[in-house]
């Protein structure tokens, strides 16, 4: 495994981050979600990312049960705060209440007095941003919250914050988690330049798209049974913007350039987020833990400038680019 800084933080990150979102508490057995947990601290992996809404909250216990007995300083573990956890009006977004409500909760569930980073999981337009930074900022001076990130927030979100930040003193954000692929790039017009400059890194999620850049999916072919593009509750909603046949079509013809440089598909697509000198880390998820094993092997993967290009060459037109698609809810959910 190979580590790297989170942003400009002394904070290292393993490059291969493992997260629990559509898996633990929810599609996966405890059994199996403990054997996949177990194979990616056989492999390396010492940073874990998960939020307090993951199946209803059960995410964070089955990863904080997962990783009970494993000398906590030798893990990052990462969570977040914005979506509803409760019925309660409060229950949601990143009001001072809620997230010193969430950050309770999400200790007791991952049995830790502390999480490496804590990560506002979406902008939050009826709250004042100044509210948000100063309860971060709280939780950092009391040691149960190390960094502060966010996640899935525009360019000129994370620039309001930062100038909010060093008016008032407050620690900075060092981290965003938004999606990126080799299928969706919107960050790499705004937010990659702004948070090189400021010392951002990103930790990526998706960077196999939901499994359509593992080729699974074939153009013209039935869904395979029991994938995520068949589960009603395990993201199919997000999958289908990929489901058609020019773009699954185009990712088959991948295959010789991952085959060419000794990789799987999954491989490919996960080094080629690394490549991205933003980028700190990769978070992968896993049903099966030959899976963790599998996609933990991008770590350290150099793909050199003519790869870059064929793979670009093969994609053309179906990559996202848009950094208008990156959209917090204009209301708390």
């Amino acid at each position: 495994m190979e580590f790297r800084n989170l942003g400009r933080s002394g904070l290292k990150i393993s490059e291969i981050a493992y997260g629990n979102w559509l898996t633990h508490g929810s599609q996966v057995e405890e059994d199996a979600a403990r054997a996949c947990v177990r194979t990616a601290l056989d492999e390396g992996i010492t940073t874990f990312d998960t939020a307090d809404v993951y199946a209803g909250t059960r995410a964070e216990e089955v990863l904080g049960r997962a990783l009970k007995g494993q000398r906590r300083e030798g893990l990052e573990i990462f969570t977040k705060v914005y979506w509803p956890t409760g019925p309660g009006m409060n229950d949601r977004g990143l009001s001072r209440k809620h997230i010193f409500e969430s950050i309770h909760g999400s200790l007791r569930r991952l049995g830790t007095d502390y999480v490496d980073l804590y990560q506002a999981h979406r902008f939050d337009y009826e709250t004042p941003l100044e509210e948000t930074l100063r309860a971060f900022d709280d939780l950092v001076r009391q040691g149960k919250v190390l960094y502060v990130g966010v996640s899935e927030w525009r360019a000129e979100e994370i620039e309001r914050a930062l100038k909010i930040a060093d008016e008032m003193g407050f620690d900075r954000i060092i981290s965003g988690q938004p999606q990126y692929s080799m299928l969706w790039r919107v960050i790499e017009e705004e937010v990659v330049p702004l948070c090189e400059r400021e010392g951002i890194g990103q930790i990526v999620w998706s960077p196999i798209a939901q499994g359509v850049l593992t080729g699974k999916y074939r153009p013209g072919r039935p869904l395979p049974e029991g994938s995520r593009a068949t589960d009603a509750n395990g993201g199919a909603d997000m999958i289908k913007r990929y489901l058609n046949d020019d773009l699954l079509t185009r990712v088959q013809e991948l295959k010789p350039i991952a085959d060419g440089v000794g990789l799987s598909m999954a491989q490919l697509a996960i080094a080629w987020t690394l490549q991205n000198p933003n980028v700190s880390a990769a978070i992968v998820g896993a049903s099966r833990p030959e899976q963790v094993t599998e996609n933990a092997r991008a770590a350290g993967v150099k793909l050199d400038a003519d790869v870059l290009k064929r793979i670009d060459d093969v994609l053309g037109p179906v990559v996202i680019r848009d950094p208008a698609k990156t959209v917090s809810p204009a209301r708390r959910p």
